[in-house]
């Protein structure tokens, strides 16, 4: 098999032994490189990495990473979300010794041009979406290929895509701080502040989501959110054309391919010529932000040249990916729905806003050193109880507190598991109302994502009787 890059002979080193770490060590050894893997966890802990990889003639290092695993060694590799301030990492970058994470491996070695979708919210939900339409849009002889951030590493298959593929990535400001490869076309959908426990500052996750844009070529194509104050300016950067989306329609002396709303429906203008793509009633997806969604989607596949009757078909029969608004059941009168995915008070915010019933939230797991003051605000206005959980439990508490209006009836509940957090949301529920998961914090203090989370909340519901 051959490769764009050669890999034969060259020695790397793995930092890491989770999904994409395992995904990264097999395609090297499988082109020729002598790779080392470390972990820092003990030998003891990685029995399932360890039987995945078997077969492979790899050195394992477990309980740590030692300095002396960079000497002579032609590359690093990482996962995406590894920490680039750990000792190993540091020392490599100043070094000079390429830090490579299976994304950038994959656009080095790909046969096909990249759609790349990255922003702080509505990453999977426009990702998937685009895979519907391009799956529309294909020819017989084109397969759809959907990865990035999420299912599994394209990269375990970059042998099997050909020139005339779609391949289509979500992309998270992990992926792309290391970046020197850009996607042809590159979407940013919105950037606000998400994962500063892990960036620091602001303007340091802003520098890694304009990474997408960094590297491209004059033919490639920027996909922008007109209505974003933070990643709009980013436009002045595009290297190649831009198509913006937004609910108003651009100025008239605007030089822009762009997505708009006028009249209830999604509409495109090229070259000054308006269509119509599609009208709201056939959108299932609940709240305004699935239409920035929905918008980037159509702004996406014109970019990708995508016909409009593709569009129109994938929109009209999406009802929206696992665990982002998604219908558990109905019970007692209540209908439960499952947001597992939003793990940032501001898509949490989305969710609030999508609903007018009378709502009870529920709220907690891990906090990313977000303000949740914004909710909290809207929380009151929206909703009528609010059942906390996990480790952020106290943080959010305090700013329901700190933000409450004095003619508001918000009743909390502090429980300690998503399990407490059911049963008591079942208990204070009434016919008509919306009891909803979208916890604003991450699940790593008490599952291994948000998927394990999302999915155990669903078995808890449908437990209710």
């Amino acid at each position: 098999m051959t490769t764009k890059n050669n890999w034969e002979g060259k020695k790397g080193l793995m930092i890491g032994a989770g999904r994409q770490g395992q995904a990264l060590v097999q395609f090297m050894v499988r082109h020729g490189a002598e790779m080392t893997l470390s972990d820092s966890l003990p030998f003891d802990k990685l029995s399932a990495a360890y039987a995945n990889l078997s077969h492979l003639p790899i050195h394992w290092i477990t309980g740590g990473h030692p300095l002396s695993l960079l000497e002579d060694i032609d590359f690093v590799c990482v996962t995406g979300g590894a920490d680039l301030q750990q000792p190993i990492l540091r020392e490599a970058l100043e070094r000079g010794l390429p830090v490579l994470n299976d994304t950038m491996v994959f656009l080095m070695e790909v046969n096909a041009p990249v759609i790349g979708i990255t922003g702080s919210s509505g990453k999977t939900t426009t990702t998937t979406l685009v895979g519907l339409i391009a799956k529309e849009a294909a020819r017989q002889d084109q397969k759809v290929w959907v990865g990035g951030n999420i299912g599994n590493p394209l990269l375990t298959i970059v042998e099997d895509i050909q020139p005339q593929d779609i391949v289509i990535l979500e992309l998270s400001s992990f992926q792309l701080e290391l970046a020197t490869i850009s996607p042809k076309i590159a979407a940013i959908l919105n950037i606000t502040p998400n994962h500063l426990d892990r960036h620091g500052t602001m303007q340091a996750y802003i520098n890694a989501k304009r990474d997408i844009l960094k590297f491209q070529q004059p033919d490639g194509v920027l996909i922008l959110n007109r209505d974003d104050p933070t990643s709009w300016p980013l436009r002045t950067e595009a290297k190649g054309s831009l198509i913006s989306f937004g609910f108003n329609k651009p100025a008239e002396d605007a030089d822009l391919t762009a997505i708009y709303m006028a009249n209830n429906e999604i509409k495109r203008i090229c070259d000054g010529v308006s269509e119509d793509i599609i009208v709201m009633d056939h959108i299932q997806l609940r709240g305004r932000h699935n239409i920035y969604n929905v918008m980037a989607a159509c702004a996406i596949a014109t970019a990708a040249g995508f016909s409009i009757d593709a569009m129109r078909a994938a929109i009209s029969s999406f009802s929206g990916v696992p665990h982002r608004l998604q219908f558990v059941r109905q019970f007692k009168g209540a209908r439960w729905y499952n947001d597992s995915i939003a793990t940032a008070p501001e898509r949490t915010l989305a969710a609030v806003r999508s609903f007018e019933e009378p709502l009870i939230l529920l709220l907690g797991g891990r906090d990313k050193k977000l303000p949740w003051d914004e909710l909290a605000v809207a929380i009151h206005q929206h909703g009528y109880a609010a059942v906390l959980f996990g480790e952020a439990a106290p943080l959010i508490r305090k700013a329901l507190e700190v933000n409450k209006p004095e003619n508001s009836k918000l009743e909390i509940i502090q429980v300690e598991t998503l399990q407490e957090a059911v049963q008591a949301a079942a208990e204070n529920a009434h016919p008509g109302d919306v009891v909803l998961l979208s916890p604003g914090g991450t699940s790593y203090d008490a599952f291994n994502d948000f998927e394990q989370r999302g999915k155990a909340f669903t078995e808890w519901v449908m437990q209710l009787v």
